[in-house]
């Protein structure tokens, strides 16, 4: 093992255990660093770690770029190797950064897609009027069509993550309270209230699956055949295949996220407090609540333009 590698296999333990970072983020930092480790040995051999600078990443960086991968997926690898030679600097194998000189390429500014109230509403409501009258109902009554409503409905009235659902512990869901527990990003805890429809939504969700499948779980959410604990893959095709299957087609990403990102578009919408989204959503800065901000303004542009005479 190269001293390079042995450094990478501490700072992924170091991510893991003492950060406390989520799988998928310590997998996305670890496929940042495999990938710099593997272009440092193709094209300079066997450099040491405190002979890595500024231009060797440059030209990593200028590489991927001629590769056409988008400036957010590179400045996401920047942020990997700052973390990294931090790490380094810390655990005393270099002196210096080389990510002092480094660049950021600028992003423009995307706004989140989300789906409409109308669409939202027809999900809610359980009906497609798209769709055959054979098949108008989104959502059916038996085990699977109640799961896949029960996921739609958390991810859309609470805004909580993907892993943060299939995450849901039955002792993290206080009815009578009307909250749930939610363990975000790097393990801080939130709490989020959950409606009484919701609530009682959860309710009949119980007892459908303790009936129909009679296993004993941990968790809230549970494959609808197998019993066992959702996966994120399950989830995310789910949720695509009910966009696409019901013609929601406000929204180019059909992926649970969106119903995220909904959320908080649907409250700003409707004036609600910043400060309360950002809350509910966890981020840990308003910046990245600010974004929701916009579509609201672009709403009113759409309004203005509408309505107004010298518009």
């Amino acid at each position: 093992m190269t001293e390079l590698q042995d450094l990478v296999a501490r700072f992924q333990a170091y991510l893991r255990f003492e950060k406390r970072y989520a799988t998928h983020t310590v997998t996305a930092y670890s496929t940042d660093l495999q990938q710099f480790q593997d272009y440092i040995t193709l094209t300079y051999g066997s450099l040491p770690l405190a002979g890595i600078a500024h231009v060797h990443i440059r030209s990593w960086l200028a590489g991927l770029m001629e590769a056409s991968i988008a400036p957010k997926s590179i400045n996401r690898k920047i942020s990997t190797l700052k973390s990294f030679f931090k790490f380094a600097i810390r655990q005393g194998m270099v002196k210096q950064s080389p990510m002092g000189k480094v660049v950021s390429p600028k992003v423009g500014r995307r706004l989140p897609e989300f789906i409409d109230e109308r669409g939202m509403r027809a999900l809610e409501e359980n009906h497609s009027p798209k769709a055959a009258p054979d098949t108008h109902l989104i959502f059916t009554d038996d085990l699977e069509g109640q799961t896949h409503r029960l996921i739609f409905d958390l991810l859309y009235n609470t805004g909580i993550r993907l892993s943060e659902l299939i995450g849901l512990q039955e002792k993290d869901v206080d009815l009578g309270h009307q909250m749930i527990k939610v363990l975000g990003k790097g393990g801080k805890e939130r709490r989020v209230p959950v409606s009484g429809p919701l609530c009682a939504q959860i309710r009949a969700y119980r007892e459908l699956r303790n009936k129909e499948l009679g296993v004993e779980t941990s968790v809230l959410l549970v494959h609808p055949r197998s019993g066992r604990p959702l996966y994120p893959k399950y989830v995310y095709n789910m949720v695509r295949n009910t966009l696409t299957r019901h013609q929601i087609t406000t929204i180019s990403k059909k992926s649970p996220h969106v119903l995220r990102h909904t959320f908080a578009t649907h409250l700003t919408n409707a004036g609600a407090d910043i400060n309360a989204v950002k809350e509910l959503l966890g981020h840990a800065s308003l910046a990245a609540t600010q974004v929701y901000t916009h579509n609201t303004i672009e709403k009113l542009k759409a309004v203005h333009q509408q309505a107004h005479p010298k518009a």
